[in-house]
């Protein structure tokens, strides 16, 4: 278990290296720890396991690493207890590679991969953390308060300043994404209500 998530770090770590944006946003944490964490399984984790909208060759090596440990990551539930509704839990998939609640652990950055399914919107929110959205595959509309959705494909990167509230889209195709937080990343995100009436 503990071989699939070094593999899935190695490719997060070279794109840390390799990507001038990423790179930019922060510098990849040097004291990953590893931790033996209980898988927590999720409906939304098979789904992206079959998804075969996440086509993408340039990243495919990144894709399939973030991938394989599917059945055995410990998902998050960040929205659980909230009325974002069961057909988003169902459908959206989140685990922390790195972090002070990953699979690695560290206390300079978190990083995630994140799961969106097809035709899947995921409402306004917000969180103190400045955020990195690198597309690894599939494809999806991104918007930030007062600014027009952008549809972002593998390779595309967007940024989401401390607490300005985003929302992300889906259409024919679901998207995998890698995310990174930087400062202030104690607090989970909470959903925008004043934007999601």
């Amino acid at each position: 278990m503990q071989k699939l998530f070094e593999t899935a770090l190695e490719e997060a770590q070279k794109l840390h290296k390799t990507n001038p944006i990423v790179k930019d946003f922060v510098e990849f944490p040097d004291d990953c720890t590893w931790r033996d964490l209980e898988a927590l399984p999720i409906p939304a984790a098979s789904l992206m396991a079959k998804d075969l909208s996440l086509d993408s060759m340039e990243t495919s090596r990144m894709r399939d690493a973030f991938i394989k440990p599917w059945e055995v990551a410990c998902w998050r539930e960040t929205y659980k207890d909230t009325n974002i509704g069961e057909d988003f839990l169902s459908r959206f998939a989140c685990y922390e590679l790195f972090g002070h609640e990953g699979h690695f652990q560290t206390h300079k950055a978190r990083g995630f991969l994140v799961y969106s399914d097809a035709n899947l919107y995921y409402p306004w929110h917000h969180h103190p953390a400045e955020e990195l959205y690198f597309i690894i595959a599939g494809e999806a509309s991104f918007a930030t308060e007062g600014n027009a959705p952008k549809l972002l494909k593998p390779g595309d990167t967007v940024f989401h300043a401390s607490n300005q509230p985003h929302n992300m889209q889906t259409h024919e195709k679901g998207v995998l994404a890698y995310v990174v937080w930087r400062n202030e990343f104690d607090i989970a995100p909470v959903l925008t209500d004043r934007l999601n009436g």
